[in-house]
């Protein structure tokens, strides 16, 4: 039965029709004028206020998703307020250095922003014809990333990590270096944490702090004890937060999301609940769709100073990159740099395989005018020559090291430094693109120029070291 509650000009209406309680799900019925999406505010018997939204309307009945949780709710006395709206963010320029939860709401001990805005977290699509191809480069300080997988302006870029490997410690380098080459430009972080570990969140809280760059950073950490179903929003409220000071403060935002294998984990959680049929892996099968809507708020808009570059991080279960999320987000997104177990076993960090990784705007990125004219004739050389050396060393481990040739051991040799000296660096080392590339024509070197084939003789001559 639903009751009357406020001034005439808001008439929110109170309902205490609850029938079912299903997991972080919640049913009632009686309702008049529900809508998909709308805020829903759900009162405790002790008068405590939870949030949820509306997931299913039919006839008079809905289903809310309880972002705290449905933990000490009473079917008979909780009382259900519909807002008319969808799920908001506060956003201002003063967010700039803030850390607040998965829903936005202040966890570093100081006041609520003052909004500027109230935004939907759901977005406004970005009409395909008012998109800008992501062609700019954005130096990230990593090598192996920089030089053979550069990140574009614009670009979805997603790290494939493993369990166990040092994909939180990349995630906060990436978002203490990276800058755009141009000095005019403002630059932000956006970083969205959905299931981390107290520890984790400590540890980017203190690295930002440390570093200085929490002044031109916002973070959103939802931790692994917050209720699963705030994970599915804390994407969406990054992401609005990310339009905001890209598109209305002209602002280049790269926003960083770890761990997105947390966030399909929820979605299949409220599938579940909900008693959808299954799809892979018991994942959804709208999973592709749910991920295309946070993946595609990414880019460039035509007459807009600012862009949204992202970074997806995730953890592959099993390493396995034909899971469903690995695999769907490559649909989806433009390339991938994948962290290898075998690296990291050698202690080289970031553990980053440049032959399966790849970024597909790359080409569009370098070059004269962008980074150097020597970057792709030195990336490619540098592809193959690491091929090649990987190939001697599988070679060397079934037939012997005898039944090497000479320009075998060169190869061999090429490799072992390249992973040493140019895959490993160290934490805090941010190495310019400059550095970057000196650094291929150093370790190339080793090579007769013959073997060169990918480099013309006039870069060759400008560049190789004497």
């Amino acid at each position: 039965m639903g009751n009357n509650k406020g001034d005439k000009t808001t008439m929110i209406k109170e309902y205490q029709t609850v029938t079912d309680i299903a997991g972080p799900l919640i049913i009632a019925e009686k309702i008049e004028g529900a809508k998909f999406d709308e805020v829903v505010e759900i009162e405790l018997p002790n008068g405590i206020i939870r949030t949820g939204k509306i997931l299913e309307v039919e006839n008079d009945k809905i289903m809310v998703q309880v972002f705290e949780g449905t933990d000490s709710l009473a079917i008979k006395s909780t009382k259900l307020r519909l807002k008319g709206r969808g799920l908001e963010a506060f956003v201002a320029p003063d967010m700039l250095g803030r850390v607040f939860s998965g829903l936005g709401k202040p966890i570093d001990g100081a006041p609520q922003i003052l909004p500027r805005k109230k935004i939907d977290i759901n977005g406004a699509p970005i009409n395909p014809a008012a998109r800008n191809y992501p062609d700019d480069f954005i130096q990230t300080g990593i090598s192996s990333i920089d030089g053979l997988n550069t990140l574009s302006r614009g670009q979805k870029l997603p790290i494939f990590s493993g369990s166990g490997l040092p994909h939180s410690r990349i995630a906060a380098q990436i978002a203490r270096q990276a800058r755009v080459m141009s000095d005019d430009d403002k630059f932000a972080v956006v970083f969205g944490a959905m299931g981390i570990t107290f520890e984790e969140a400590e540890f980017f809280m203190a690295n930002f702090r440390k570093t200085g760059a929490i002044e031109n950073a916002v973070l959103y950490l939802n931790l692994a004890n917050d209720p699963a179903i705030e994970r599915i929003a804390t994407p969406r409220v990054a992401l609005t937060a990310a339009e905001y000071l890209a598109f209305e403060l002209g602002m280049h935002v790269l926003v960083i999301l770890t761990d997105m294998t947390n966030y399909c984990e929820s979605l299949r959680e409220v599938s579940a609940a909900r008693k959808e049929v299954p799809g892979r892996r018991g994942y959804p099968g709208y999973l592709y769709t749910d991920l295309a809507t946070l993946y595609e708020r990414a880019g460039r808009i035509k007459d807009k100073k600012g862009s949204i570059t992202m970074i997806p991080i995730l953890t592959m279960p099993d390493d396995d990159k034909t899971h469903p999320i690995p695999d769907l987000t490559g649909y989806i997104t433009e390339g991938q740099i994948i962290l290898d177990r075998g690296l990291d076993r050698k202690n080289i960090y970031p553990p980053i395989d440049p032959l399966p990784s790849l970024s597909r705007l790359r080409d569009k990125a370098i070059g004269e005018g962008k980074t150097r004219e020597d970057h792709p004739a030195i990336a490619n050389q540098l592809f193959a020559a690491y091929a090649q050396g990987r190939e001697v060393r599988e070679l060397m481990v079934v037939l012997g090291e005898g039944a090497l040739s000479d320009i075998d051991r060169l190869y061999l040799k090429f490799a072992d430094s390249f992973e040493q000296r140019y895959l490993n660096q160290g934490e805090e080392e941010n190495r310019t693109i400059e550095q970057t590339l000196d650094l291929g024509w150093e370790l190339l070197s080793v090579l007769p120029r013959e073997e060169l084939k990918r480099i013309k003789d006039d870069l060759y001559n400008k560049y190789a070291k004497k």
